[in-house]
């Protein structure tokens, strides 16, 4: 594992960007790996990824907003959690790890569908090439504990009212949002 001990908690940091994401085809086969960093680098490199949803028991959907040290859309809203399985990883495992690592939560995933999009950061310059896999949850019973180093803050609202603000506001959300919406709606 690349990074170094933190001294407060000798929790190892890891830095994300020189970890590996998957290669895939535009049908999402395995098609080899490469560097966060340099899958992200313009004109960016299709790879899998994932973006999690999840419900509370009033059927609104958890938000957070990036936090400004992200190197690809910092500070703009988006869903529960995203991130990308290491090559070979299962989906719905990587996306577990990432909800404790993110939002100190646990919750029962199901893939509701995939989706493709390519976006650039006009602020970093960064580009994001995804075969997304969207996965929805329900959280139940735990209160979220966002990470400060990946998470600003966190909000939950109802679906309808976010399908409206981001089609009224699309630039204070991360691009790929509106597909995992559009993903989750087709599902019923």
């Amino acid at each position: 594992m690349t990074g170094t001990l933190d001294a407060s908690d000798s929790t190892p940091v890891v830095d994300r960007e020189t970890l590996l994401v998957e290669l895939v085809d535009e049908q999402g086969r395995a098609r080899g790996s490469l560097s966060v960093a340099a899958a992200h680098t313009a004109p960016g490199r299709l790879h899998r990824a994932f973006s999690v949803l999840l419900f509370d028991a009033a059927g609104r959907v958890l938000l957070q907003q990036r936090a400004g040290v992200k190197t690809r859309f910092p500070l703009l809203w988006t869903n529960t959690c995203c991130g990308h399985p290491e090559p070979g990883q299962a989906v719905v495992q990587a996306a577990t790890k990432r909800l404790h690592e993110e939002l100190g939560v646990t919750a029962e995933l199901s893939e509701a569908g995939t989706f493709t999009y390519q976006a650039t950061d006009p602020n970093t310059g960064r580009v994001e090439f995804e075969y997304d896999h969207v996965l929805i949850g329900r959280l139940a019973g735990t209160a979220p504990h966002p990470n400060p180093d990946e998470v600003a803050d966190i909000a939950w609202i109802r679906p309808d009212a976010l399908a409206e603000d981001v089609e009224a506001e699309p630039a204070r959300y991360t691009p790929w949002l509106s597909g995992v919406l559009r993903v989750v709606a087709a599902r019923g």
